[in-house]
């Protein structure tokens, strides 16, 4: 049995030494030395053939963490290296280890301070047999641990920013910062050394009041806190659960999430429900108009009374020819604004080539009677036109014709032999 095993269970020194057969100083120094044998610091190291060399492996190691050891070793031996590859690979091997150990440091926020995004990806078997594509976002409050899930086919941004609504009418409230990974709907690049982030998305956080933040590159441990409900989900919802649409899935799933709230969390040691009753309060506020989630696409209104949009022409009143209208889509449904008035609202057609109309755009155009003046110009003198044109069948002057009778022209055909 080991000595620290049976420190542990509370015997002594002089009882371990009888037990083991040893002496009381050998237990005394392997304790304080916590089982590891105390160093020979008048042994001196041997030296290794790969000494000179350490300082370029590092450097390469450096460079690029993945370099095998066998890449290595080819590149020391034109270098002088006379070892044998076991030699490089244990110091390649020993060196990596170092490298991979790190010690992180637990974060924890203040009530209502911090929630935490992410996606996952789950598949589903249709009845065919084919496979389809679910997708879990997810959002857990930073101090609560109380999490929000959801179900979406696609991931574009309108389906996104609907989900954080969804989150933050489930939660009655928004956290002062939202910490994001780099999805491409969210983070655009590093400008300056600051976060460049979407401008949809800017303005969404501005209409909620939340401050986007962006995890760095390869910090998964970062975001741990939205990382681990997504297997949370996975294993204890997902696996084994009958799939019949994403409707009934979504329902069940939120069921699931509130009766795991009831259970006591293994990192805080307390009931999640209990610590969202107390983060609650901190939430800010929602503000009484929900933010419009659709895509805008600008568009000019063409001389035939149309806005076009991926293939399609869109029927508008005849007064707004010329003017840039905002085109919002979503859903298959396409809501037209002349700034912030509301024109019409279209349903989109599947395929291209359409006209869709409001018939009464153009009525009103065929009774426009200025409007009609001024296409055809009635009861207006066009400058510059002419009075009267030259018909090229009349000729403009008077020409002599010689008259002859037929039988010269057929004495003059004999001659020439026709």
């Amino acid at each position: 049995m080991d000595i620290l095993v049976m420190k542990r269970k509370g015997l002594t020194q002089r009882q371990i030494a009888r037990k083991l057969g040893i002496s009381r100083n050998t237990v005394k120094k392997y304790l304080e030395n916590q089982g590891y044998p105390e160093p020979d610091r008048n042994k001196t190291s041997r030296k290794s053939l790969l000494d000179p060399f350490k300082g370029n492996i590092v450097s390469w190691l450096d460079d690029d963490i993945e370099y095998k050891a066998t890449w290595i070793y080819d590149r020391l031996r034109p270098m002088g290296f006379a070892g044998s590859y076991e030699i490089v690979k244990r110091v390649v091997h020993h060196i990596k280890e170092e490298r991979q150990r790190i010690a992180y440091m637990r974060f924890e926020t203040e009530p209502g301070f911090q929630s935490q995004v992410d996606f996952g990806e789950f598949q589903v078997e249709n009845a065919d047999g084919t496979i389809r594509k679910l997708y879990l976002f997810s959002m857990i409050l930073g101090y609560s641990r109380k999490i929000y899930s959801e179900l979406i086919d696609r991931c574009d941004l309108p389906t996104f920013l609907d989900c954080h609504i969804h989150a933050f009418d489930y939660f009655d409230g928004a956290t002062e910062e939202i910490l994001y990974d780099r999805m491409k709907n969210v983070f655009i690049r590093k400008i300056a050394g600051k976060n460049k982030f979407n401008d949809t998305l800017m303005g969404f956080a501005l209409h909620y009041g939340f401050k986007p933040e962006v995890a760095p590159a390869y910090a998964a441990w970062v975001k741990g806190k939205v990382e681990r409900p997504y297997h949370f989900i996975r294993e204890g919802f997902w696996r084994g659960y009958g799939f019949i649409c994403r409707e009934t899935a979504n329902r069940e799933l939120l069921q699931w999430l509130q009766l795991k709230d009831e259970r006591i969390h293994g990192t805080t040691h307390e009931v999640v429900s209990h610590r969202f009753e107390r983060e609650l309060p901190h939430l800010q506020v929602l503000p009484p108009q929900t933010f419009d989630t659709s895509y805008r696409v600008y568009r000019k209104v063409c001389k035939d009374c149309t806005a076009r949009f991926e293939g399609n022409s869109y029927v508008v009143p005849h007064t707004l020819v010329g003017k840039n209208l905002v085109l919002r889509v979503k859903d298959r449904c396409m809501r037209i604004f002349d700034d912030d008035r509301l024109i019409v609202t279209y349903e989109i057609p599947e395929g291209r080539g359409h006209l869709i109309q409001d018939r009464r755009f153009y009525e009103a155009l065929k009774k426009d009677r200025e409007m009609n003046r001024r296409k055809y110009g009635q009861g207006r003198r066009i400058k510059g036109r002419a009075r009267c044109t030259i018909s090229p069948l009349k000729p403009l002057y008077d020409m002599d014709v010689e008259i002859r009778p037929s039988y010269i022209y057929d004495h003059v055909a004999g001659e020439v032999g026709i």
